[in-house]
């Protein structure tokens, strides 16, 4: 793996970005976003992760945060066990979900060609993580992440976009509790 999709610094502000495999738009379902947010909330609450700003988009996550006991990869590592769990399970058990068999056959398929992995693979194994080193770039990032769904056509104001922090930087209060920068 290349140094530079690595968290080098462990008492680092970061950005990263990660994505099902295959990009499968999985968070268009209430559901499974309220359980990544829950998971998200726990890791806030439990696990010392300080979240800035966030966005789910409908096949991939953006997230800046920083690890209060310096082990960023470890957090998100566990997040994304949880998570990919978590949610492979809800699918089983929704009824209502139209593309189980193919996604989970998607899934598999990924694990399939992932010596890490046992059975099936929900999130793409990078993140590539940047760290955020000056006032310029955290602002940067924190725009980008909250325009992301404007720019996908999804809506016409960033604060529009339910699973995002965008609502708490225009004077609202979101999903989920947030640090600020």
């Amino acid at each position: 793996m290349s140094r530079k999709y690595k968290f080098n610094n462990k008492e680092g502000l970061y950005f990263v970005s990660f994505a099902t495999v295959y990009w499968i738009d999985v968070f268009i379902r209430d559901q499974y976003c309220w359980e990544s947010l829950s998971s998200l909330d726990y890791c806030r609450k439990n696990k010392g992760m300080e979240i800035y700003a966030w966005c789910f988009m409908p096949s991939h996550v953006h997230l800046i945060f920083r690890a209060k006991e310096n082990n960023p990869g470890d957090l998100l590592r566990d997040f994304k066990t949880f998570t990919s769990k978590k949610i492979q399970k809800l699918m089983v058990e929704n009824l209502q979900e139209s593309r189980k068999e193919w996604i989970q056959w998607m899934m598999k398929r990924a694990g399939s060609k992932n010596s890490n992995v046992q059975n099936s693979q929900f999130w793409q194994q990078h993140n590539k993580p940047i760290e955020l080193l000056s006032q310029k770039v955290i602002d940067q990032k924190v725009d980008y992440i909250h325009h992301n769904p404007v720019d996908a056509g999804f809506v016409k104001e960033p604060h529009y976009w339910k699973y995002s922090s965008a609502i708490d930087y225009s004077g609202g209060t979101g999903l989920l509790e947030i640090d600020y920068v």
